[in-house]
């Protein structure tokens, strides 16, 4: 079953975010089976709005192994911290209904 992630995230330094998180990030999504479907900046909400005007970035994935080796993996941990000091991030997953 194919599982999305889908994060939020409020990004307070576009510039070195993308150079030092957003770029290798990436490439590592695609090394671990994922693919974007959206990375876009300007959320609009439509009702609550607790994610107003952040970027979202859903990615699709073969199941949640995929993610979890991803989000578990030594490289992205390294990311995560590089990401750190230039966004706040809140990261879901879910999978397809069987």
């Amino acid at each position: 079953m194919s599982a999305y992630m889908i994060v939020f995230a409020k990004i307070s330094d576009r510039q070195p975010f993308i150079e030092k998180y957003a770029v290798p990030a990436a490439k590592l999504v695609a090394q671990y089976g994922g693919e974007y479907v959206v990375r876009a900046p300007g959320v609009e909400a439509k009702e609550g709005g607790m994610f107003d005007g952040q970027s979202v970035v859903i990615s699709k994935w073969p199941d949640k192994a995929a993610i979890n080796a991803f989000w578990e993996s030594a490289e992205y941990q390294k990311l995560k911290e590089a990401r750190a000091p230039y966004s706040e991030a809140h990261v879901m997953v879910v999978e397809e209904p069987a």
